[in-house]
This record gives C-alpha cells, structure tokens and sequence, in this order.
C-alpha cells in the first residue's frame, strides 16, 4: 500500500479524493446512511470464547488506525469507543470486496463482518468475509505517536485529539460519571432536579459580571445566569418545596486561567429547614461519594499555580477559622481593621487590587492570598458579613454569617450558606453591593425587587451549597480548559 511518505497535505487530500471517485466507479456508496455493526470491540472480546466456538458472524465498524501487510493478506485495526479490534483481510475470503481495500486510507470508517478467531501471535481477530466504506476521509490524521503538539490546534480541532487518543476520551467518560454520580447522590436523598431561567432580567446569587443579550420578542435587554438559580430556587423554598438542585450552564464575563472559564458547568442545591452545619455533613459525603464513582479513589495528587498538593479526602475534614486564619498568617484583624488598614497590609503584600474597592472585596482580595497554601480539605467558616451577602448572620455575633467554602489544592472548590432569609436585611446588603456597583465593581451583586419581595412572603430555614465543573478539573488535575470537550476559542481567520 502506498503511504504516500513526504507528500504534503494538500497532496495526499488529492491522492484520497481519486480513490473517492474510484470508490464511485465501483458503484459503492462511500457515505452510506446505516451499518449493521452488531457487535463492539470490546463486547468481541467479553465474548471471545462463546463466538470462537458458534463461529457466529459478526459486523465491527470503526475507524481505521492501522494497515499492515500487502498484496492478499492484509491486517487492519479498527477502532470504536470501546477499544481496538484487528481485522484480517484476506482476498480469498473477501473476494469482490478485496478490491475496496486498496482504496482505503488511515482515518477512515469501514465495517467488517467475518468470524471471530486468535492469530498464531495470539490476537484476538476477525476474518474478514465482508467489508464495506461508511465513510472515506479526505484529510489525513495527526500522525497518533506525537499527536497534537499545538496547544491552540489541540483545543480548536479538539475532535482530532478524541480521534487519535483513546486517553481523552477517556476523560470525558470520567466527567460525565463524576455528573451523573453528583445526580444520583442528590435524588437519593430526596433532593429534586429543577430548571431555572438561564436568562434573567437581573443577573443574581453570585459576584460576577454577567453576560447580557438582547430579547428581540420582548425587546428587552437581559442577562444570561451567573449562579445556578440561587435566587430562583429559594423562590421555590418560599413555595414549599424543601428540597431543590439543579446541574446546568452558566456564564461569567470574566478572564481566562487555569481555573476559570466563561462558560461552564455548576450545580447548587437548596434544603429547607437546615442550616449550614447539617450541609457540610451531606457535602463532605457528597463529595467522597462522587470521588469514587468518577475516579476509583479518594486520594489526589493536584498541580495548580500555587504548588503541588497530595489531597486525601478521605479522612474526616477539619474546619477553619477565616478571620482566626488571616490574623495568624498575616497579622491582622479584619474584623476590627480600618479600610485604609487593609489596603497598607494588601499594598505591603505586592498585591493588586482596585483603591475604589470596597471593604468585602479587599477582605476577600487579602483571604487568597492565604488560601493558596491551604492544601485541604477543609471547611472555611466564620465568614465576615461584607464577604457574603446572601448568608445568614450568626447569632453570636452579627460581624460573621454562617458560610462555609471547601478548600482544595489552594483553591475554592465549594460554597455554601445559611441562606439569608430576613427581607429587611437582604435588601440593606443588596443596597450595599449596589454602591459597590455604582462605584465601578462590575461583580457586586444587583439589587432583585422581586427576590425581595418573595422573602417578604416568608422562606423557612434554608441552606445552600453549589460547586462547579473545577472540582472535577482539579481531581483530573488538568486545567479547566483541557476539561472542557470544545472550549471557547477566537474564530480561526485563515
């Protein structure tokens, strides 16, 4: 077979639209709408005894990764989602059929059907006595040793990388086990799966900046969702429903980096008549429990910016103490700290930060500093009010509310509340996030009338917690873009 070695890629497209057109002149159809693949390569090799000794028939379908041999005999492996099998393409058992096989090229589809049996090497094969196209590839692979070494065409052409590699598909398998397993955990437990909108005429339940569109039928400009409906599923808490989640996407104007995406993937549950301290238990358990259905273990090693971290989830998870944790660490109180006092301690630390902020930002700018060493897991408590403007405040002491995050690998990887339910005092920290947006904090919080309202007909104790997909980047340890099966990328202007 000729490989067409040294040919540039514009040339071997011209070689396999010949064979294309050959495949015509033969009167076969090279895009065929059905095959009749029975039987996976995997499935051949769960069965192997039973079809050896049946001789059963069998129809593999596949893409075509390997050729070897020539003349009569020829060997092709043949790759589906769950695995390889080879295929031995002799011209005897093949007879008209045969003459297909020299106008096949690596990448493209073809089914086989033929009996099962093991070659003198040991494989586990099947003879071919029927081969057909399903669909001819006009363009070459990435040669499957080095792959996609372009970190750019890797993620554009992201389908290229599945094709070739077993390993990132694998990946997303893991990812949709660690979705369904979050799910299943959940409904278990009576919570029930809702919809809330993904377009809102106020962007609420995060500090973010929101995306915003144009509604043509209502002629109204609105926002896509920054939480997972936050404050819609404590509507639904106000409506007698006690337990509530919801996994779906949503959006944040916001930059790019190892962690952080635009557009992604978050779940948030609600949970009527407890508060956060019954949370953490369902969350710490939650959390061990999608561990192993997605990944087999318990135990990670996790690389971020901040460092390398062996994480044990395993154990039984300690608390920590935000406002005890930054005096120890960098010598201040913020609870009885001036503005200005924070700003210096920020200023002598070398961190950037916004001098129009407000007192919860640069609180929260001087807290990450320190969570970057913090290789958990452990929950943050104790929260300041002004970090936090939907928690419910504690009643021993009105400066903290009862809050809590999960700290993985020097990141956030959960948050959840005593959810706020008092209207009065909601709407006097709604005002407050809206001086902060006023003064030019594009992700302080807007002010909701109607979630107002809706308080104001009363919600019982409720808390709520919410994660997003970087819980199963970090597991993966892989950054958040590499998780993602077709991340955003600029238009490819060629």
């Amino acid at each position: 077979m000729n490989n067409n070695l040294g040919a540039t890629e514009k040339e071997l497209i011209e070689f396999r639209k010949k064979k294309l057109a050959e495949i015509k002149v033969l009167g076969l159809n090279p895009y065929p709408s059905k095959s009749g693949k029975d039987h996976s390569s995997k499935g051949i090799l769960d069965e192997q005894k039973e079809l050896i000794s049946s001789e059963e028939k069998v129809t593999i379908a596949g893409r075509l990764m390997a050729l070897r041999g020539h003349g009569k005999l020829v060997f092709a492996d043949i790759a589906d989602e769950s695995g390889k099998m080879q295929a031995v393409l002799k011209a005897d058992e093949l007879t008209k059929d045969f003459n297909l096989v020299s106008m096949l090229d690596l990448g493209d589809f073809v089914e086989v059907s033929g009996t099962v049996f093991v070659t003198k090497a040991g494989e586990t094969s099947v003879l071919a006595s029927g081969l057909k196209i399903l669909s001819k590839a006009l363009r070459p692979l990435p040669e499957k040793r080095h792959g996609i070494q372009d970190e750019e065409t890797k993620f554009r052409k992201r389908y290229l990388e599945f094709a070739i590699s077993p390993e990132s598909r694998e990946m997303f398998i893991k990812k949709a086990k660690f979705w369904q397993a979050t799910r299943d955990f959940l409904v278990e437990r009576g919570f029930l799966e809702v919809e809330t909108p993904a377009l809102e005429n106020t962007a609420g339940g995060a500090d973010a900046n929101p995306f915003i569109t144009h509604h043509d039928a209502l002629d109204i400009d609105v926002y896509l969702r920054i939480s997972m409906g936050e404050l819609w599923q404590k509507r639904l808490m106000v409506g007698g429903f006690e337990k509530t989640f919801e996994i779906g996407r949503q959006f944040r104007n916001e930059g790019i980096s190892r962690e952080h995406l635009q557009d992604y993937s978050q779940m948030e549950f609600y949970w009527a008549y407890a508060n956060y301290e019954d949370s953490m238990k369902l969350v710490e358990d939650m959390y061990k429990y999608i561990a192993e259905k997605a990944f087999g273990t318990q135990k990670f090693k996790i690389g971020s910016p901040a460092g390398e971290f062996d994480v044990d989830l395993s154990g039984k998870w300690e608390k920590i103490d935000y406002v005890e944790t930054i005096k120890s660490k960098q010598g201040i109180d913020v609870l009885a700290a001036t503005d200005e006092e924070i700003k210096n301690k920020l200023s002598e630390l070398k961190v950037k930060f916004n001098p129009a902020d407000r007192r919860g930002r640069l609180i929260d700018t001087l807290w990450k500093q320190i969570r970057k060493e913090i290789a958990g897991p452990v929950f943050l408590i104790n929260h300041p009010v002004e970090v936090s403007p939907l928690a419910k405040r504690k009643e021993d002491n009105s400066k903290l509310v009862e809050r809590y995050q999960v700290i993985l690998a020097g990141s956030e990887m959960g948050n959840g509340y005593s959810e706020l339910n008092d209207p009065e005092d909601q709407a006097g920290r709604f005002q407050e996030q809206a001086k902060m947006r006023e003064a030019g904090d594009k992700e302080a919080q807007m002010h909701d009338a109607d979630f107002i309202e809706a308080l104001e007909y009363g919600m019982p104790p409720t808390t709520g917690f919410g994660f997003s997909e970087r819980l199963f980047s970090f597991l993966a340890d892989k950054s958040a873009r590499e998780t993602q099966m077709f991340p955003l990328m600029r238009p490819d202007h060629k």
